[in-house]
């Protein structure tokens, strides 16, 4: 189930990207509106990753704040 899904986001990525570059060759009008649909939700992607928030933040040990020597 989780494959589905994942294959699932990465048509709907392809398809977003088939779309970004047939709307700058002039193609129709629900080209053009999911071209800028995907090229907003690449632009939130990439302000959340500057943020840390869609990165792997190293603040967060998993054990309570314990050290290993202490």
């Amino acid at each position: 189930m989780v494959l589905l899904a994942l294959i699932g986001v990465l048509v709907l990525a392809v398809g977003g990207c088939v779309c970004v570059v047939w709307a700058a060759r002039g193609g129709p009008r629900w080209v053009r509106g999911v071209a800028a649909v995907t090229l907003a939700a690449g632009s939130v992607v990439r302000s959340n990753r500057r943020r840390g928030l869609g990165s792997n933040n190293n603040n967060y040990s998993g054990d309570g704040g314990a050290s290993a020597d202490g």
